[in-house]
């Protein structure tokens, strides 16, 4: 039997955006650690006001939420030069063919069920933050390999 640990062993600022207080909650008990940093918002609208005033590593979006649900806030994301790559996982009750492919067509990297096994998560979050962080490596390297016009 081993001891406790925290999954998410590395630096990394996320933003959960959910109409559920109690979801907030969970998920800034269950995904923060000593390196995560875990903030929250309670729909779309206030996501992108989050977002223009600090950068995240990754966002765990609900699909459904007043004012400004996740397929808009994807969206909204996704033709922004800014956060066009930002790692984005839907966390929603909905799992019907629709939403799924909703989902992945409006931008979306991965797609979790709730309720949410939040161990499990922490995984994907890690696995998921790690290959984005690669991505964006490759990125940097193919910009600086490219001669600049003059």
């Amino acid at each position: 039997m081993s001891g406790f640990f925290y999954v998410l062993d590395e630096e990394a600022r996320i933003l959960f955006v959910d109409d559920d207080p109690i979801l907030r909650e969970f998920a800034q008990v269950n995904l923060a650690s000593a390196a995560a940093e875990v903030d929250v918002a309670a729909d779309g609208i206030e996501a992108l006001d989050m977002l223009s005033r600090r950068r995240y590593d990754l966002l765990l979006v609900d699909l459904e939420m007043p004012r400004m649900n996740g397929f808009e806030l994807l969206a909204r994301l996704r033709s922004d030069p800014e956060t066009a790559h930002l790692p984005v996982i839907v966390e929603t009750g909905r799992e019907d063919v629709d939403a799924i492919d909703r989902a992945f067509r409006a931008g979306a990297t991965a797609f979790v069920t709730k309720p949410m096994n939040w161990r499990l998560l922490s995984y994907q979050l890690r696995f998921t933050l790690r290959a984005a962080r690669a991505e964006a490596a490759l990125r940097d390297q193919c910009r600086a390999a490219v001669p600049v016009a003059a």
